[in-house]
């Protein structure tokens, strides 16, 4: 366990970074007359460059607001809880009016005043199923927080849909397609983090058929990635499906990101199902992935990483494929997501274990993390997300054009309520 003046320390900085570093930023990107947030910003933050809107951060905003009036309603944010509700009423209303679809799912984007648009010509507008997820993940954590039961029925209908569509194997995944012959660990990644948050809310509106059904649907997807995708102290990402792709570049390589941020949400459901052994494995792969991930030139955390712990390696596929071009052309940047994903795994890892590895690769992590990624105008706040190996700012997208507000708040806020816990 953390000390209690080193609690208070801690919480008193990310309480001070929250507030003054990233909170100022995204009450300004917030749009007023449509509901939502802007999310389409160069890497400084400097420039807004389109006002089109990516419905997985709308559902990602819609996450983040309802976790922030609880911890307003506790002290631990100040505020004023009512614009925050104010504006988390506007944006559930934009996606529900604007988002769906007449199959049921949810288009990937749309402008400004909700029109739906095709991410690229020709593309059609139910583009990626993890905009649905979170737009779940949204409109589920708010119905929690309002007791809005329509609102939830919305969430569990979407949920249902969701399932249904990757059982029968009817999906999208943009920006980055699932390669043929290989199981994906994002799916049941995802679709724990969902479901923790559907059982959440089914629970809070007294829903207990619901929160008993999903609460077993949190158990399945974490034995899932734990049995399936984990093998030893990593996380495959992309576990191939036939022996003769053991040795290509998608099968061996390593995402330390999505590991961390996996086993974060695998610790929550074995917290609270008391299952200890799957907490220490859970922490053996967040050593694993810090391990092989981290860079001992430059420091922090790369991309990619070969199975090894060396640049990705491996056989290419002919001609490649999207996913592996995304791999040889971005594994050594330094990207703002993996590191906070750091900060708050390694954190809860110690705290449930007690393991001295985690506070060792929190503290590396924390004078990584601050002394990087933050900018240094205070007019402009936030974080620069997106650094070369070196750390110096690239002005380059490496998935959607986007500057997403919800892995640095989320882990932060997640951070803080651990340690006000």
């Amino acid at each position: 366990m953390i000390e209690p003046s080193r609690r208070e320390e801690l919480a008193a900085f990310y309480r001070q970074h929250i507030e003054k570093q990233i909170l100022p930023f995204w009450h300004r990107a917030i749009d007023r007359e449509f509901g939502g947030v802007f999310t389409c910003y160069s890497n400084s933050g400097e420039e807004l460059v389109s006002t089109d809107k990516y419905t997985w951060s709308q559902g990602r905003y819609l996450w983040l607001w309802s976790k922030i009036v609880p911890m307003i309603r506790k002290g631990l944010i100040s505020g004023d809880e009512a614009p925050y509700l104010e504006q988390l009423e506007r944006t559930a209303t934009f996606i529900e009016s604007h988002a769906f679809l007449e199959s049921g799912s949810c288009a990937f984007l749309l402008n400004r005043e909700g029109e739906k648009r095709e991410p690229i010509s020709g593309s059609g507008y139910d583009t990626s199923i993890f905009a649905d997820c979170f737009v779940v993940l949204g409109l589920s954590e708010y119905a929690g927080l309002s007791g809005d039961a329509k609102r939830l029925e919305t969430a569990l209908s979407l949920y249902r849909h969701i399932r249904h569509r990757l059982e029968s194997g009817e999906v999208r995944s943009e920006p980055y397609p699932v390669p043929e012959g290989y199981r994906t660990h994002s799916f049941p990644m995802i679709l724990l983090n969902v479901a923790q948050s559907v059982w959440r809310a089914s629970a809070a509106l007294n829903r207990k058929k619901e929160a008993e059904e999903i609460h077993d649907h949190c158990r399945i997807y974490m034995n899932e990635i734990m049995e399936r995708f984990r093998k030893g102290d990593r996380i495959v990402e992309l576990l191939p499906e036939r022996e003769e792709l053991e040795d290509t570049l998608l099968a061996r390589h390593v995402n330390p990101g999505h590991a961390l941020e996996s086993m974060w949400f695998v610790m929550h459901t074995a917290r609270d199902n008391g299952e200890e052994k799957i907490i220490r494995q859970a922490a053996d792969v967040i050593h694993g992935a810090i391990r092989r991930g981290w860079d001992e030139q430059y420091g922090g955390l790369f991309r990619f990483v070969d199975s090894d712990g060396r640049e990705p390696a491996g056989r290419p596929g002919s001609p490649p494929s999207r996913q592996e071009e995304l791999i040889t052309d971005t594994w050594d940047l330094k990207l703002w997501w993996p590191h906070s994903e750091a900060l708050y795994s390694t954190l809860l890892a110690y705290e449930l274990t007690g393991d001295e590895r985690m506070i060792d690769h929190y503290h590396r992590m924390e004078t990584y993390v601050f002394n990087t990624f933050p900018h240094p105008d205070p007019e402009v706040g936030e974080w620069i997300q997106i650094r070369d190996r070196k750390g110096e700012p690239l002005e380059k997208v490496v998935a959607l054009p986007v500057k997403d507000p919800f892995h640095i708040l989320r882990n932060l806020l997640l951070i803080l309520e651990l340690l006000k816990r």
